[in-house]
C-alpha cells in the first residue's frame, strides 16, 4: 500500500509538471511567432525549427536515459529501474514522432523534398524503428525478469546510437546543418533566436520529465507488487 499511494504521488506531480510546461509552451510559441525574428533564407517555415529541435532533445535525452537504466538494471537487478526504462521509452517514442513529423514539414519547403537519406536522418529513423522492437519485444515476452534482461540489451544498444546521431554531420556529408547550439565555440543564433529556442528546450524537457513521471507513477499496483516478489526472489535465490 505505501508503494501505492508514493505512485500515486508521484504521478499527481508528473501532471502538475505536464500542465506547468503546456502553459509554458503556449507562451513560447507567442513569443516565437511573434516577438523572434523570422530567419533570413528560410522565411516562415523555420518556425519549426522552435518545436522539431527541442522534440529531437527530448527524445535523443529519453533514450540515453533509458539505455542507463538499462545499464544500471542488469548491474543491480532493481526492477525499479526496469519501470523507469519502460516509461521513460514510450515518452521518448512519443518525442520522436513529433521529431520525425516536424522534420519533413520544415525540410520540404527548405530542401524541395519531405525526406532525404542522409546520414542523420537514416541513423534517427534506426533509432526509431529500434525503440519501436523495444516495445514490442516487451508486450511480446511474459516473463518479467527475461523481459527486463532483453529489454535492457536493446536499451543499452539505443544508448550506443544517440551520440552517433548526434556526430554524424561531422563524419558523413549531409544535408543536415551542423550543430549551431552544442558545439565547442559560441552558438551561431542571433540572441533573440537562442532566447526562444532555450525557452521551448526548457518547457519541452518540463514536459519530458513530467509525462516519464506520470507513466511510471500510474504504474499498476498489482505489477508494482509482482515486482517486487521477483526482486526478492532474485535475492533470495542469490
Amino acid at each position: 500500500m505505501p508503494d501505492t499511494v508514493a505512485a500515486r504521488r508521484i504521478a499527481s506531480r508528473g501532471l502538475v509538471l505536464i500542465a506547468v510546461g503546456l502553459l509554458a509552451l503556449a507562451g513560447i510559441y507567442l513569443l516565437a511567432l511573434r516577438f523572434t525574428p523570422v530567419e533570413r533564407f528560410q522565411g516562415l517555415p523555420q518556425k519549426i525549427f522552435y518545436v522539431h529541435v527541442p522534440a529531437a532533445w527530448c527524445a535523443l535525452l529519453a533514450f540515453s536515459l533509458v539505455g542507463i537504466a538499462s545499464g544500471l538494471y542488469l548491474w543491480l537487478r532493481d526492477p525499479r529501474l526496469d519501470r523507469f526504462a519502460e516509461s521513460t521509452a514510450s515518452v521518448g517514442l512519443m518525442f520522436s514522432i513529433i521529431m520525425l513529423t516536424t522534420g519533413p514539414l520544415w525540410g520540404r519547403p527548405v530542401w524541395g523534398a519531405w525526406w532525404e537519406w542522409d546520414a542523420r536522418l537514416t541513423f534517427t529513423l534506426i533509432l526509431f524503428f529500434l525503440f519501436l522492437g523495444y516495445r514490442a519485444l516487451r508486450g511480446a515476452l511474459v516473463d518479467p525478469e527475461e523481459r527486463a534482461r532483453l529489454s535492457a540489451v536493446v536499451g543499452i544498444l539505443g544508448l550506443v546510437l544517440v551520440p552517433f546521431v548526434h556526430l554524424t554531420v561531422y563524419l558523413f556529408r549531409t544535408v543536415h546543418p551542423q550543430p549551431i547550439v552544442l558545439k565547442p565555440s559560441e552558438p551561431s543564433l542571433p540572441w533573440e533566436m537562442l532566447r526562444t529556442l532555450l525557452a521551448s528546450l526548457t518547457a519541452f524537457t518540463v514536459l519530458l520529465i513530467g509525462f516519464v513521471m506520470t507513466r511510471y507513477g500510474l504504474g499498476n499496483g498489482e505489477n508494482m507488487g509482482k515486482e517486487e516478489n521477483w526482486g526478492k526472489g532474485g535475492e533470495h535465490g542469490g
